[in-house]
């Protein structure tokens, strides 16, 4: 998941309630850590991941470069080289120390980020006690993007650690889980008209620039499966030879298949005498047929719609189809860190939460769309090419931080994530 910047400024409000918010929001984060020794936060195992010694640093560096630093009066740096170490990709701020060695930073220790946090969260709480009304907006609209980027860094703090302690033949759990025992409901089907849909954000709350601005699509009939593909349906896919027929494969995707030597979701494993497991935050569990699949790339959930005789929806269909729908599910505050099966509701089911579900639109912008200035606005349009869109958030997202119109991205070869599918038909 990627930073993003923000739309909408919240309405000026006083100090009160957007220091509850940076608090809850703050102590999530470190709960999340709370029971990780200073070598289970320093774990790196691919360039696409980061420690969760580098998450907890560079969601307070963020908040220390673009609040602290413009608003709060003679502020200094906590220590100058964290602008170095802990800054992403913000090059309007200046460089940055390579991503894929970030698992190198042994120094400063677990115990000095958290130093760190608890320097800049007091700076953020005396800066919010001085809310002048004219800074009041600015402030608040920064603060809450500030807020909304460390609730994508929660998520992708779980789903790094899940691929660094997959990488322990001993398989250790995060935490311990119990099973989680449903029985999926029968797939239906939802059929949708031909007509002008509204997409994007809707002008009510925050969201990111990506999501903007809110324009009209023309969808032809189509319908849309009232729930993901679950593990059970995936694996009549696997026994059919699913991953050994190059016909069901983008040509792209058939490559990348051969290269890496991929048979399998990620995280599952075929015991000969435990049967199908699948590697979890609560560690190696029998696999639930029942759940949806998660741990897709792009190239095998098109594999899989293509031998069911179906597609992905677009990012469109499945948008339109959300809108007016709870926004509610299987997400972070349950704890469950797992996709679960759900008991249908006689509607459109786990439409938020569980899995991501990739759709088959590619991360672009919207008609209209202009990144906001200054290195604030950086991470939307230079990330709009080669990646594909998922939607619905996924069992480690937390709540309240998704949407309809939230544009997750990714390039088609990800799978670390809680990434699933969903399938769409035409309607002749």
């Amino acid at each position: 998941m990627h930073t993003n910047t923000h739309q909408n400024q919240p309405e000026a409000a006083d100090a009160t309630p957007l220091q509850r918010r940076f608090d809850e929001v703050r102590q999530l984060t470190e709960r999340l850590t709370e029971s990780l020794s200073a070598e289970d936060q320093n774990l790196q195992s691919m360039p696409d991941a980061s420690p969760a010694k580098w998450h907890l640093a560079h969601t307070s560096w963020f908040f220390e470069t673009f609040l602290l630093k413009e608003f709060a009066p003679d502020y200094r740096w906590y220590d100058e080289a964290y602008c170095y170490l802990f800054n992403s990709y913000y090059n309007g701020i200046g460089p940055q120390y390579k991503r894929a060695r970030r698992g190198l930073i042994s120094r400063p220790g677990a115990d000095e980020v958290l130093a760190y946090r608890r320097h800049v969260d007091a700076g953020i709480s005396r800066l919010l006690q001085d809310l002048s009304p004219s800074r009041r907006q600015t402030i608040a609209g920064l603060l809450e993007l500030g807020l909304n980027h460390e609730q994508q860094h929660q998520e992708l703090l779980l789903t790094d650690l899940k691929h660094a302690l997959w990488h322990n033949p001993q398989f250790p759990a995060y935490r311990n889980t119990g099973p989680v025992t449903a029985v999926a409901a029968p797939l239906q089907w939802q059929e949708f008209d031909a007509g002008l849909v509204r997409i994007g954000h809707d002008g009510n709350g925050f969201a990111f620039d990506n999501e903007t601005p809110r324009h009209k699509v023309w969808l032809q009939p189509w319908r849309l499966a009232s729930r993901p593909v679950t593990n059970g349906e995936y694996l009549e896919f696997i026994e059919a030879g699913g991953y050994s027929d190059p016909l069901l494969w983008l040509s792209d995707g058939w490559m990348w298949r051969e290269q890496e030597s991929v048979e399998l979701p990620l995280y599952w494993v075929s015991d000969e005498s435990e049967g199908w497991q699948e590697f979890t935050l609560g560690g190696l569990k029998a696999l639930d047929r029942e759940a949806p699949v998660a741990h897709l790339s792009y190239y095998e959930a098109t594999a899989y719609a293509t031998w069911a005789g179906k597609r992905l929806p677009t990012e469109a269909e499945w948008e339109a189809a959300a809108q007016g729908q709870p926004v509610d599910g299987n997400l972070l505050d349950l704890d469950c860190l797992h996709p679960r099966a759900a008991p249908s509701t006689g509607a459109m089911d786990q439409l938020f939460g569980d899995v991501w579900e990739w759709t088959s639109s590619s991360y672009s912008p919207y008609p209209g769309f202009s990144p906001a200035a200054g290195a604030v606005g950086e991470y939307n349009g230079k990330f709009m090419v080669n990646q594909m869109v998922l939607k619905g958030g996924s069992c480690v997202t937390p709540a309240g931080h998704i949407r309809p119109g939230y544009r997750n991205f990714f390039p088609p070869s990800a799978r670390w994530q809680f990434s699933g599918l969903r399938l769409a038909d035409n309607i002749q």
